[in-house]
């Protein structure tokens, strides 16, 4: 982690820090490596800038590290981009060309950084009266004194046990305001380089998101860490990080970055506030009104709803009996699937679920905001919790996680099928095309006889890149997602309660593969 301490601390600093104070960070010629940043700035300010610049390459890099094998004179490799790197040159050269947009944003950090750590130090009599925390925190602001000491435990023993059977990853978040998130960015990065952990960790003025594999040492470390911090101590306690087994190779690399939101709802938190949230069941309390609820089952009108808030993807493999699933591709669309559909609650009890609780906090201050609900509940911990408790309950199926595990399971039930041949199967796997993004389910014997993209249209770009591999391979929305509509309305089919144990798909839920799927011939049996 880059100190936030220059090398050449001359008289003509804190002038410069003053014009760092300037800059419009959130600028969006900063985010694009070929602006005109560093060309507008004075002699001075450039040489800050360059400084800063070089600490975010280096860090970059660092957190890119990766043990070398044993027989190697070398004591460390890196990977990127699923790439494996083995010496420093070859590292650069492709954090230069591919990742230049991030390395600007560090940048931003750091330049931010420089100027709180000095700008800070002025202030500091007339904030002692008016803000203990803050004082504590201008003291100890370098995001070294907030690591861990690891001076009790080798590299190894941070480092062994990260496969995904010995190690693990965990799952949390905390809504709190918090500012300076560019700090708690730089300290999260440097947190878990410090611990070999791997994941994404998501930072806003609204609080903190993140989802981390390592060891089990590691992430051990990490909780004591976070739950020792001033800014989230009296914010969060142990139970509120969900583990799973897994590790470091979970995640093809470690990022960390400053947001608008910490779960991308689309709409500021200035406007709709995870202050006001609905009201939060545990999993035992959240078990009982799901039994209530099917209980209802053979009753005309039920005055409840039981909804799921994620993607259809990650309800397609899995999801609690009953259940409103909306056929949604982002989170994002959530606001206008609940405007498009807003007659469909009104007068409702509302019980909301999803993977981890995040995605509740704010899509329940959402529907409230509403106020055409009798009541919003939300399950507190989301899936994973109640899975812990209940993994023979309600909830059929396995739950999906946005790492390359892509799914955990706790029961043996299978709620979908093979895209292609309409087995039972919840495995997912990439769309065979490399250009394409989508999620498909296709079973092993409908892969041995090469169905294994999600759609016709990809199916022949796939050949026609492996007769011609010149061809660009960069990454773009397949056509079959583009035609599906965006935000499905409910209001025009009945909405039924379920009359059978096992829940079945929604109407026009047909997985990835999407509108082009029936086109293609049905796999012989095999």
């Amino acid at each position: 982690m880059p100190s936030f301490t220059s090398p050449d601390q001359g008289d003509d600093l804190d002038a410069c820090v003053l014009r760092f104070s300037d800059l419009d960070l959130k600028d969006t010629r900063l985010i694009n490596p070929s602006s005109s940043l560093k060309a507008e700035l004075d002699v001075c300010t450039k040489k800050k800038y360059s400084f800063a610049k070089k600490k975010a390459f280096a860090l970059f890099v660092k957190t890119k590290e990766i043990p070398a094998p044993s027989f190697e004179c070398k004591d460390k490799w890196w990977k990127c981009c699923q790439q494996l790197f083995r010496d420093q040159i070859s590292i650069h050269r492709h954090a230069a060309t591919q990742h230049a947009d991030e390395i600007c944003h560090q940048t931003a950090s750091v330049l931010k950084q420089l100027a709180v750590t000095l700008n800070t130090s002025k202030s500091l009599k007339s904030e002692v009266n008016r803000n203990p925390l803050k004082e504590y925190f201008i003291y100890n602001h370098e995001v070294s004194a907030w690591l861990p000491d690891l001076s009790c435990f080798s590299p190894d023993e941070l480092i062994s046990g990260q496969g995904s059977d010995e190690g693990e990853v965990l799952l949390y978040y905390c809504y709190r305001d918090l500012e300076d998130p560019h700090w708690v960015c730089a300290w999260q990065t440097a947190l878990c380089q410090h611990l070999y952990l791997t994941g994404k960790v998501r930072i806003a003025t609204e609080g903190i998101n993140g989802t981390v594999g390592g060891s089990k040492l590691a992430t051990r470390l990490y909780v004591e860490v976070m739950l020792s911090c001033p800014l989230f101590k009296d914010y969060m306690c142990k139970d509120d990080f969900k583990t799973s087994k897994g590790g470091a190779c979970c995640f093809p690399e470690l990022r960390v970055g400053v947001f608008e939101e910490i779960v991308p709802m689309g709409i500021s938190p200035n406007k709709i506030s995870y202050k006001k949230p609905g009201i939060h069941l545990s999993p035992g309390e959240f078990h009982k009104e799901v039994e209530k609820f099917l209980s209802q089952a053979n009753e005309e009108q039920s005055d409840t709803i039981l909804l799921d808030c994620r993607n259809f993807y990650e309800s397609k493999i899995g999801r609690f009996q009953g259940c409103l699933a909306p056929d949604i591709r982002k989170f994002s669309y959530f606001p206008s699937y609940i405007d498009k559909n807003l007659e469909l609650f009104r007068e409702k009890k509302v019980l909301m679920y999803c993977t981890g609780g995040i995605r509740c906090e704010r899509g329940s201050a959402y529907l409230k905001a509403k106020g055409v609900c009798k009541e919003v509940f939300q399950l507190k911990g989301g899936i994973h919790k109640y899975l812990e408790e209940f993994p023979n309950g309600f909830y059929k199926g396995k739950l999906f996680v946005f790492d390359e595990r892509y799914a955990l399971s706790y029961n043996s039930d299978i709620v979908s099928e093979c895209s292609y041949c309409g087995a039972p199967w919840d495995q997912y796997k990439l769309c065979s095309t490399p250009q394409c993004r989508q999620l498909i389910l296709t079973c092993p014997a409908c892969q041995r006889q090469g169905f294994t993209a999600c759609c016709v249209t990809c199916q022949d770009k796939g050949r026609r890149l492996a007769s011609s591999p010149s061809q660009s391979s960069f990454k773009e929305e397949c056509e079959c997602t583009a035609r599906r509509p965006r935000i499905p309305s409910e209001l025009t089919q009945q909405v039924r309660l379920p009359t059978s144990p096992e829940p079945q798909p929604d109407v026009g839920e047909d997985g990835p593969c999407l509108c082009e799927q029936q086109q293609f011939p049905r796999p012989s049996e095999s």
